[in-house]
């Protein structure tokens, strides 16, 4: 069996998406035991330069979101950021997932030699749409659903590697 474009991509951001749907749940849990305020852990961050834990969870919502839009000729639902409660967050990954099970196979099919040009700063580089999956898509993913789970416990919240990891079936 080959992998499709389609494979390699909206079902890891599903699975991404039902570990983020988790810790939400798990952080609302805690700050209603410890008798917090949400916004505690809302607007928490690992160090001052990176981006709170709703800033981890719409960069993973957009990278989601722009990955679709990168390699197909859908358009993609636009979300401000404004999310200010868990709730909200809730909210902006149910929705962005709600648009991933939009996403048929054959809006894919193709897209592994279409190129991709990412600028960042003084960064230029167009890959094809494999590179463009597997070097930065799942990566820079990954990097803001670990993160958000990192902020979660580094505030106290338990979480550990089997909630990074969520079901395996």
């Amino acid at each position: 069996m080959s992998l499709s474009m389609h494979k390699i991509s909206v079902p890891a951001f599903i699975r991404g998406f039902a570990v983020l749907s988790s810790l939400i749940d798990k952080a609302e849990a805690f700050a209603a035991e410890k008798k917090i305020d949400q916004a505690v852990l809302v607007n928490a961050r690992l160090a001052p330069d990176m981006l709170p834990f709703a800033g981890q969870i719409q960069r993973a919502s957009d990278t989601a979101k722009a990955t679709i839009g990168r390699l197909t000729t859908i358009e993609i639902p636009k979300f401000p950021d404004e999310e200010q409660t868990l709730g909200e967050l809730r909210e902006r990954v149910a929705k962005t997932v709600a648009f991933l099970e939009t996403v048929d196979q054959s809006a894919l099919e193709g897209s592994e030699t279409k190129e991709v040009t990412l600028s960042a700063g003084p960064l230029k580089v167009t890959l094809d749409g494999v590179e463009y999956i597997l070097k930065f898509v799942l990566p820079n993913f990954y990097f803001h659903v670990t993160t958000a789970q990192n902020i979660l416990r580094h505030n106290g919240v338990q979480v550990g590697k089997l909630d990074y990891l969520g079901p395996l079936s």
